[in-house]
């Protein structure tokens, strides 16, 4: 399950992230800049756990600190706040908490007392239900389904901390802001090209089975219903919304010259 895990986050680091800031309006166009970073956190993630491993990925961390300051300035610079900006804002920042939980893990921190294995989950977790989901949000969605993707990844951060009660509230209410970008992806099929057209289904059609996972999961934790067992959630809900979502999402918006 660990390389796997690596495999998806090092997707998000070194792929959808980079193509996903080409769509945003924040200046940055060029995505250079971004692999002085992405690069060392990638190798981070390879090498056994230790000094050199910690090195590399608060060097990461220090990229994602970046990202954030976009967000800072584009709200300070705009000073507004719509749906779709908070989508945006959330998109730019939740790669540091990513990042945050990457330098725990590699230092055999259990950082606010999750264990290793949650943490490494949650490097995974904030690029993609993070990054990509909000990234989607902004670029595909308006309105309430712009403003539940990050208010459902808020509530599930807070889920962390507060108990699984929450942490299955904030499941969904992301799965419900999901599911509308998902029906904005199908709608926005329509006008597409052929091959934009089949990445924008893609990726709003295999939201509707990894999102209900992701329900059975928070909802097995509070009630006596079954749910899938970790490794299994990792080889289906996590591939499936890199590869699916996230990947063949920013991929369509890519080749739509969404910005």
């Amino acid at each position: 399950m660990t390389h796997l895990v690596h495999a998806v986050v090092s997707l998000g680091m070194l792929i959808v992230v980079p193509l996903g800031l080409t769509l945003l309006p924040t200046r940055t166009t060029s995505t250079r800049w971004w692999f002085a970073f992405a690069v060392p956190g990638v190798i981070a993630l390879w090498l056994p756990r230790g000094a050199l491993s910690i090195t590399l990925a608060s060097v990461y961390f220090a990229g994602t600190l970046v990202l954030a300051g976009l967000a800072a300035r584009h709200f300070l610079r705009h000073r507004t706040l719509s749906p779709r900006q908070v989508a945006l804002y959330t998109a730019l920042v939740t790669p540091a908490i990513a990042a945050l939980a990457l330098v725990a893990e590699r230092a055999s921190y259990e950082l606010f007392g999750f264990n290793l294995t949650v943490l490494s989950l949650t490097v995974a977790h904030f690029h993609f239900a993070g990054f990509a989901a909000a990234l989607m949000a902004y670029l595909a969605a308006d309105g309430v389904a712009a403003v539940s993707v990050p208010l459902g990844t808020a509530i599930v951060l807070l889920g962390f901390f507060l108990g699984d009660l929450v942490e299955l509230a904030g499941a969904v209410v992301l799965t419900a802001g999901m599911w509308l970008v998902g029906w904005n992806l199908w709608r926005r099929s329509r006008r597409a090209d052929r091959t934009t057209a089949v990445l924008l289904i893609v990726s709003g059609s295999v939201l509707v089975l990894t999102m209900l996972l992701a329900v059975s999961w928070a909802l097995g934790h509070v009630v006596n219903t079954p749910y899938l067992p970790l490794e299994w959630m990792v080889a289906t809900h996590g591939v499936a919304n890199a590869v699916g979502f996230g990947l063949c999402g920013v991929l369509a918006m890519r080749r739509e010259g969404v910005r």
